[in-house]
């Protein structure tokens, strides 16, 4: 079966740096995207889920309504908006894309982990609580740099200690967000960094401070990637909790960079990001290779 080609998302601007959410309204039917990676990013999926199962799922007690929710939400939306590769016949629901079939009144995993196998997302399930939303469950097979572990019900200011300005300046704004979601409404952001691993499963500590001297301007291309995070969030209204999807993708930089208006706009983006945000994204190591690579293809 033809699947598309991979978008690439180039959520980098000119201008100075701004922390903000930078959401953009979307249709409920576009929280999934399924694209000609889907084959081998399920298999990958799979394997963690049998062999890592404690490192990438998660779910607290008081979650099980949410997560069956989550997992009724996408039994509906795949069939609808995929037709030729999800049908759904009676409790069962067919996968056209690698041949499984779940009976939805009896599943084998937890209904969280059963949509964690249908889809390229990442899916994390937030729920109010005293000191505001929590992470109650997850399926997350491709973290960047952080580990399911250590945040599993957590609050999200918590969650997101380890981002510079985020209690400051996003804190207050994201919870009043997460309380205000209304039914039928998805809402989208995108991140990005750079990287030096192209692997998915990426949950990796601390930022790295020692340089990368094997990285030079000349081979950037080659040995770095730009990895991107497409998130929605949208309400499970029948629980009371909020559906958080995270779609990674990661494409070389020589690809990237194939056009000198994107390199150039990628190297102001770099250079405009705090100190602090540097280190966080752990771009420090290659930091001035990563720039002269892009100001040579910026002409």
């Amino acid at each position: 079966m033809d699947l598309p080609e991979p978008t690439i998302p180039l959520p980098f601007e000119t201008g100075p740096y701004r922390m903000q959410m930078g959401l953009q309204a979307r249709a409920p039917a576009e929280m999934i995207e399924i694209d000609a990676l889907y084959p081998g990013q399920m298999a990958e999926r799979r394997e963690l889920l049998t062999r890592r199962h404690a490192e990438v799922f998660a779910a607290c007690p008081g979650s099980e309504a949410a997560r069956a929710e989550v997992l009724e939400r996408l039994a509906g939306l795949l069939p609808a908006r995929f037709p030729d590769w999800f049908e759904q016949s009676g409790s069962v629901l067919r996968n056209q894309l690698t041949g499984e079939a779940w009976d939805l009144n009896r599943l084998p995993h937890d209904p969280l982990e059963v949509a964690g196998r249908l889809v390229q997302e990442d899916l994390c399930v937030l729920q109010p609580g005293p000191e505001g939303p929590v992470l109650a469950a997850a399926v997350l097979c491709f973290p960047t740099g952080w580990r399911l572990a250590d945040k599993i019900g957590r609050p999200l200011r918590e969650v997101h200690a380890p981002v510079p300005l985020y209690a400051e300046r996003l804190g207050q704004p994201v919870d009043r967000l997460l309380a205000q979601l209304r039914s039928g409404h998805l809402v989208e952001r995108l991140n990005w960094s750079v990287v030096d691993d192209p692997a998915l499963f990426q949950p990796g500590g601390k930022a790295q401070e020692n340089s990368a001297p094997w990285i030079t301007a000349a081979n950037a291309g080659a040995a770095l990637w730009l990895r991107t995070e497409r998130q929605t969030l949208s309400a499970l209204p029948r629980s009371g909790g909020v559906l958080f999807t995270i779609r990674v993708r990661v494409h070389p930089l020589a690809r990237i960079c194939s056009r000198p208006e994107i390199a150039a706009r990628l190297g102001d983006a770099v250079r405009a990001l705090p100190e602090e945000m540097q280190h966080y994204k752990k771009l420090v190591p290659f930091r001035d290779a990563l720039l002269g690579y892009l100001d040579a293809r910026s002409h």
